[in-house]
């Protein structure tokens, strides 16, 4: 049985793992600037949401959202998609998210879930791991690590959902 975990357990961090049909969890995370939100009150309007909970110390977590970062104004305009991050960086590290952030000029809604409430909430085991959600704000997709190129195909679940096509691979 251990030799199979093992096995398996690569396998598990790079493909997809079974769509969840759950909604949002009632969870407070707070915002840069300190304010609580209710993470399950977020919407965007019907359209997609790409939710990443990512910390400054992860090498994947920063060359993902760097990726994203250069198509996403382009996805906003034709998909309506939002993109959502989440850090989980606790005290020792939680002073360079904002830094970080204008550094790289990001422009995604973030917020911090320095005790990981929202990261248990949502079985979050490592990072980064990005969630594709649909309209309803539902867990369509989603993905744990990242890898050169994991955007193009983001991009084409995206564009489906918001053309209200279905994400089965046919």
């Amino acid at each position: 049985m251990k030799r199979l975990l093992l096995i398996l357990l690569p396998v598990m961090l790079v493909f997809p793992v079974i769509p969840q049909d759950t909604g949002l969890p009632s969870v407070t995370v707070t915002d840069l600037n300190g304010v609580p939100v209710d993470f399950s009150q977020l919407h965007n309007d019907g359209n997609p949401v790409i939710l990443s909970f990512w910390a400054t110390w992860c090498t994947p977590c920063l060359r993902e959202m760097n990726a994203i970062a250069e198509v996403y104004e382009q996805w906003q305009e034709e998909t309506g998609v939002l993109f959502i991050a989440v850090s989980i960086d606790d005290s020792r590290t939680r002073s360079r998210v904002l830094p970080l952030i204008n550094s790289n000029y990001w422009d995604y809604d973030f917020f911090l879930d320095p005790n990981h409430d929202l990261k248990r909430a949502m079985n979050v085991n490592l990072i980064p791991h990005t969630f594709l959600l649909n309209g309803d704000m539902e867990v369509v997709w989603q993905h744990t690590s990242y890898s050169e190129g994991m955007e193009v195909k983001m991009y084409e679940m995206i564009r489906k959902l918001s053309a209200g096509e279905s994400l089965d691979e046919d």
